[in-house]
């Protein structure tokens, strides 16, 4: 194994809610009524604890950083999207679409990981190319296949590919770049990351093939992957819809793990089901609230930290 996960960092929110800077350009987040912002984040919580609880019943170690009360970070749950980390005790912190966004970028997370024994010995910083409204959001943007050394990605206004470019000179990976979409009243948007239509495990892959709508990019994304060796579980729009393309394997010792929402285990279909289950142990959890308010899902709400 190339990669060796140590741990997973996630972060417990202080101030959760819907976060409007991003409504935008992110069409899987709701805004509700009638619910106060105080429910929203007391509700999160609770998804929040239930997902740390399962994930370490699998025997994954779970960092658990409590967000302070420093800034106003609604979407601080979702680290995965500012901070990666890689071999050789190297991270990578990215440059972010909403002003209120970057103030995730935080010292005392770093703080926290040094303090949990995780050494951090170089910091490739992209976040200064926010000054010229040029943003790649992390492992949302890119779903990276770290063993065949493959880059994912969907381009968005979240996702840029002159940055795709430096971070895969950087780390030395293979850019795959396409453009994906799904239908929001009627009309075809710009899906605006990478890992909600699709995910990337050790021997599979779930994807929402239709998602790609030009032929010679899809054709270009499952030529890659069978190339990999990987078994295609494909997932329908709707499916998409439901988050099930925002998982994340998981894996401990020899056992492997993928872990997804509620919402997205129930969207499977028998034979979905299988299939995932020939390569991995399922973990589903209700994030209901997260997904209506956030716009993401379980996977975005984990970083894996290789250490």
């Amino acid at each position: 194994m190339i990669y060796n996960l140590h741990s997973v960092l996630m972060i417990r929110p202080s101030s959760f809610r819907v976060n409007k800077e991003t409504l935008k350009n992110n069409f899987f987040q709701s805004e509700v009524k009638n619910i106060s912002n105080d429910f929203i984040l007391n509700q999160a919580l609770i998804e929040f604890d239930d997902l740390v609880d399962k994930i370490k019943l699998s025997g994954v170690k779970v960092l658990v950083y409590q967000d302070d009360l420093k800034f106003d970070t609604p979407d601080s749950i979702f680290p995965n999207n500012w901070i990666s980390f890689h071999e050789n005790k190297i991270i990578a912190t990215f440059p972010m679409f909403a002003n209120n966004r970057r103030l995730e970028r935080s010292d005392g997370v770093i703080a926290f990981l040094e303090k949990s024994n995780i050494e951090i010995n170089q910091v490739f910083d992209y976040s200064k190319a926010e000054n010229s409204n040029l943003f790649l959001e992390g492992t949302g943007s890119m779903v990276l296949d770290r063993i065949n050394k493959k880059a994912y990605c969907s381009l968005s206004e979240r996702t840029n590919e002159s940055l795709i470019e430096e971070f895969c000179d950087d780390f030395k990976f293979m850019p795959i770049v396409f453009n994906s979409f799904h239908t929001v009243k009627l009309k075809r948007q710009v899906i605006y990351h990478t890992n909600v239509m699709m995910c990337l495990a050790r021997k599979y892959a779930v994807i929402c093939l239709d998602s790609i709508d030009d032929n010679q990019e899809r054709d270009k994304v499952v030529q890659s992957l069978k190339d990999d060796n990987k078994e295609l579980i494909i997932i329908s729009e709707n499916q998409l819809s439901s988050f099930a393309g925002n998982m994340i394997e998981l894996e401990t010792n020899n056992d492997s793990f993928i872990v997804m929402s509620q919402t997205a285990y129930d969207s499977l279909d028998y034979i979905q089901i299988k299939k995932i289950e020939k390569h991995s142990k399922i973990i589903s959890s209700s994030v209901d609230i997260i997904e209506k308010c956030g716009g993401g899902s379980v996977r975005c709400m984990i970083a894996e930290v290789f250490n």
